[in-house]
């Protein structure tokens, strides 16, 4: 799991996991950015659009919403500041989600292990 340890949809991740007795390696991204090669995997898989909080303080600071930003272009604002991402980033074997996902990861946690 990759988030802010500050935010509230990440407390909220680590909470749901917590609660249910899973064990998640946490990584903060203030003390250890996300890598390239990381991120490249969740927008192979996500989109980069999706990784991308428009919500937030930052992308509205930095003027995004009136900007049509190509998926490259969209990787390199993510990795400039960790403001701009839809957190918490979860990855579960095979499977991946940016943002709130309860229903997904319920679904990783009761699904037969093969």
């Amino acid at each position: 799991m990759f988030g802010l340890a500050d935010s509230r949809p990440t407390r909220a991740a680590q909470r749901f996991f917590k609660e249910r007795r899973a064990n998640v390696t946490f990584v903060d991204l203030r003390r250890k950015p996300i890598a390239p090669g990381e991120l490249r995997r969740f927008v192979e898989r996500l989109g980069a659009a999706v990784l991308l909080d428009t919500e937030s303080r930052a992308y509205k600071d930095l003027g995004l919403a009136y900007m049509r930003l190509e998926d490259d272009e969209i990787v390199e604002r993510l990795l400039a500041s960790n403001g701009l991402i839809r957190l918490p980033l979860v990855r579960f074997g095979n499977g991946f989600t940016a943002g709130p996902a309860d229903a997904t990861w319920k679904a990783w946690l009761t699904a037969p292990k093969s």
